[in-house]
């Protein structure tokens, strides 16, 4: 892919962190950016802050579960702001707390908004970009995506789903011309300003503008991305 001429970015599972940060790199780079989330009015800060640096994007309501939300958040999308060429999956869920405590909904909503979430949007993502062969899909993942730690079986059983999800995804869709990678953010997200312990969400940020704009021939599927001190 090029900048010249980029589509629009549909950013699903957006807070004031890493989504945020997602959608002002998308945005300075050119593209028009959907930022998405339960609540559209949690994000007009977000929104006037691109659009007041010259950029191009609007907040849509969506519950990344609900297949009719995602569905009618890509047609409603596409209708405002032109076709898409890169749609990123960056919502999660979790209950925290021993196993023989959890309850069938704690973990089904866990899942739910872990891997359903992401198969929702992935699907029509495919739906859009396997046609012309062309564009990005990425999935934000965690620690969880690789170790099942005590007290995070919901999460775990989430985060392992959709790292499968977006391996699948990838085997049919890039000999189609269509970049899918999964991010395993491997640490804490946050500033420290005393010795950068955490990752920041601007550095994950560009670590996924960046994958996106790979060329066919170097694509990355499974990018892992901690801090520096990270034991791993």
């Amino acid at each position: 892919m090029t900048n010249s001429n980029p589509g629009t970015c549909i950013i699903v599972g957006v807070g004031p962190g890493l989504g945020a940060s997602l959608a002002r790199r998308f945005a300075s780079a050119g593209h028009s950016v959907a930022v998405a989330a339960r609540t559209a009015g949690k994000l007009d800060g977000l929104v006037e802050e691109i659009t007041g640096a010259g950029g191009t994007a609007k907040a849509y309501a969506c519950d990344t579960t609900s297949e009719s939300d995602v569905m009618g958040l890509f047609a409603a999308v596409e209708a405002d702001l032109g076709a898409m060429d890169v749609s990123i999956y960056n919502a999660s869920g979790r209950a925290r707390g021993p196993i023989a405590d959890t309850t069938v909904s704690e973990f089904t909503d866990a899942w739910e908004r872990c891997c359903l979430g992401g198969f929702l949007v992935g699907r029509e993502a495919a739906r859009r970009l396997g046609p012309k062969g062309a564009g990005s899909i990425l999935l934000t993942g965690a620690t969880a995506s690789m170790k099942g730690f005590p007290h995070s079986a919901t999460f775990a059983a989430g985060k392992f789903a959709l790292r499968g999800l977006a391996e699948s995804m990838a085997r049919e869709l890039q000999p189609k011309g269509v970049h899918v990678a999964h991010f395993n953010i491997d640490g804490g997200i946050g500033i420290d300003e005393d010795g950068d312990a955490r990752l920041r969400p601007d550095a994950i940020a560009e670590s996924y503008y960046q994958t996106h704009m790979q060329h066919c021939s170097a694509w990355s599927h499974s990018v892992e991305l901690r801090p520096w001190v990270e034991n791993f």
